[in-house]
Parts: structure tokens; C-alpha cells; sequence
């Protein structure tokens, strides 16, 4: 059957998309492979590494024959991550050596951090791979937030990972560059209703992650940005909740666990080190989260009245008593709706 005449400029207008398009991967290839670390045998400091995407994210690292060291507020939950990340080492001969340490910080105070690199650098050496993980989610609505609440945000996600990068920076100069992955959130370029005091905190730390990328590359020190969506760590049970604080807790807790719209931590924790290992500069995490953000790129308008529109649904309150995720538990859930979170829970040291 012979082809007319437009069928033949159509089939030939597509070729140079498509060899355009190889090229463009080509070369991605090549500069992605050009700035790959080798990561066995390196140090890593990885905050709020105790639970959740933290732990996950250091169980890889662990796997890739890295020195860890993980920092958090909480001593004992601390000790029970140490204890899980020495035996998953333990599980492969190739990284039965790797060396683990908990160090207890307070990320909130600028002179704890200061001290617990220097104690870092002390007991595993010089840091090689930075992990700004460390964060906090304050869910309701704005009438039951404080200005408290915006500023430990601010300096819970932004100052204290420039503090703690600062105090990592001449560790990697000196040895010839380093890696830092920022974990931001999806609500770090979409405000999300209800979680206000975080997006603003993660706003401000992918501000600061581009720049620092920016600043920072003439020294080997490669920053990447990191932007997930859901995800199933088994968070909510140590988020905070405000106003109606159970209603608060029903919605987040399934969101956070249904398939499809959240992922697991496993599978994000693995892209995060992928990340960090090819110095990737920005990572949005999650399908639905991708999806998002490009929405809201081509048609911010619309994506403002949609969430507009998504408050509406959510609960109302005024009551600023902060209430942990396991005081908020109701008939709604737990539920069979949040079965994966509950799961992960376990999973992730969030008991």
C-alpha cells in the first residue's frame, strides 16, 4: 500500500525528534556516569536517621559498604537504630566491617550541631555524604498554628541543614568533594492545605539546596534536591495534630498508606542513594507527586483553586494544643485504610 504524500512529511518530520531525543539521553548518560561516586568505604551523616526515610535511607547506604553515622533527639530510639543497622550489616560478608554510630543531637540548637560533627568526625572519620533528613510535620488547619510553629519549621528544615552542611563543607574540600542530598517534600513546591508550617520550611530548604548546589559546585560538592510525595515510613504516628486532632490524623494517616497515591520508604530510600551516588539535582519522588508539580507548572491557576478546593474538605478547628499522632488515634483509623503505614511502623523503629 503506498503512503501519501503527508503521510511521508509525517514520518519524516518524526526522525530528528527521535535522534534528537536519543542524543539528549546519550549525553545524560555520559555526564551522569562522569559524576558518579563510588560510595563503599566512604562516611556518611545522615539526620533524623533513627526512623522513617532516615533509617531506610541509611539501611541502603549500609548495603553499599558505607560508614554511617545517624543522629537524632531521641537516645533509645537512637541505640535501636544502631542495633538494626549493625545487624543488616552483619547479614552480607561484603559489609560486615561497615562501621555504624548513633550520635544524640538536637538539630534545633546551632552550637549541638557544631558539636556532634566534630564528634562524628571523631569517632567515623571525615564525612564524605551528608543526608539533611531531620524534619517535622505539623498537621491542621492555619487557625490552630502559632508563629512557633513556622519558626521551629524554618529552623528545623533550612537552618539547621545549612549549619550542618557548613560544618561538613571543608571535610569535603579537602578530600576532593563530597555529596549532600536535601530532603525536601513535594510540599516544598506545592503548599499543601493543612500543612502550612512545613511547606514553608521545605520551601525554604529546596530554595537553599539549589542555591548551595549552585554556590558549592566549584568545590567538588555536589547538593541534590529531593522532593518526595507520600510515602509509607510510618510517620504519622509521631507527626503532630492540631485543631479537630483526630479528624486530622484519620485523613493524613490513610493518605499517607493508600497504593497508588503514597510509595514505600524502601523504594525511595534507594532512588535517594542513587541520588547521591550520581549527584542527580533535583528528584521529585512518586507519580503522583511528579504529576503535581507539573500541574502546577503549566497551570498554577487551576492547581490554586483545586487545593482551594481540597481545604474545603478537610477538617476545621482552632484548638493549638499540639497532640502526637498517637494520642489522635480514633475509630477511623487505625483502619484496614492505613494497614500499610501501621505495617511500616514496625518497620521503620516509629515505636
Amino acid at each position: 500500500m503506498r503512503r501519501s504524500p503527508w503521510q511521508r512529511e509525517r514520518s519524516s518530520n518524526v526522525w530528528p525528534w527521535l535522534i534528537g531525543l536519543g542524543a539528549v539521553a546519550a549525553v545524560r548518560f555520559v555526564v551522569r556516569q562522569q559524576r558518579r561516586m563510588r560510595v563503599r568505604g566512604k562516611n556518611a551523616l545522615v539526620t533524623g536517621g533513627s526512623r522513617g526515610l532516615g533509617l531506610q535511607i541509611a539501611r541502603r547506604l549500609v548495603e553499599r559498604g558505607v560508614n554511617v553515622a545517624v543522629v537524632a533527639r531521641d537516645v533509645q530510639e537512637l541505640e535501636r537504630a544502631v542495633e538494626l543497622l549493625r545487624a543488616h550489616a552483619a547479614l552480607r560478608p561484603e559489609t560486615a566491617g561497615v562501621r555504624v554510630i548513633g550520635v544524640p543531637c538536637d538539630l534545633e540548637y546551632a552550637s549541638a550541631i557544631d558539636s556532634m560533627v566534630r564528634t562524628v568526625r571523631a569517632r567515623l572519620g571525615p564525612i564524605d555524604l551528608l543526608v539533611n533528613n531531620a524534619g517535622t510535620i505539623q498537621v491542621g488547619p492555619l487557625d490552630a498554628m502559632t508563629l512557633e510553629d513556622f519558626q521551629r519549621s524554618l529552623k528545623l528544615h533550612c537552618f539547621a541543614a545549612l549549619r550542618t552542611s557548613l560544618a561538613v563543607r571543608a571535610d569535603m574540600h579537602a578530600r576532593g568533594g563530597g555529596r549532600i542530598a536535601n530532603i525536601a517534600s513535594f510540599g516544598g513546591v506545592v503548599s499543601v492545605p493543612h500543612l502550612l508550617p512545613y511547606s514553608a520550611g521545605k520551601f525554604a530548604l529546596v530554595g537553599l539546596s539549589q542555591g548551595l548546589r549552585a554556590e558549592l559546585s566549584k568545590e567538588g560538592i555536589v547538593v541534590s534536591t529531593i522532593a518526595p510525595g507520600l510515602m509509607r515510613t510510618g510517620s504519622p504516628r509521631n507527626a503532630t495534630f492540631k485543631g479537630d486532632h483526630q479528624r486530622e490524623y484519620a485523613w493524613f494517616s490513610i493518605a499517607d498508606s493508600l497504593p497508588g497515591l503514597s510509595m514505600s520508604s524502601r523504594r525511595a530510600a534507594r532512588r535517594i542513594v542513587r541520588a547521591l551516588e550520581f549527584g542527580d539535582t533535583y528528584v521529585v519522588l512518586g507519580l503522583p507527586a511528579k504529576l503535581g508539580v507539573l500541574a502546577n507548572a503549566l497551570a498554577p491557576d487551576l492547581m490554586s483553586r483545586l487545593l482551594g478546593f481540597v481545604n474545603t474538605l478537610l477538617p476545621s478547628g482552632t484548638d493549638r494544643t499540639a497532640h502526637s499522632g498517637e494520642e489522635s488515634v480514633s475509630s477511623v483509623s487505625p483502619s484496614r485504610l492505613a494497614a500499610l503505614n501501621e505495617r511500616a511502623e514496625l518497620e521503620n523503629n516509629q515505636r
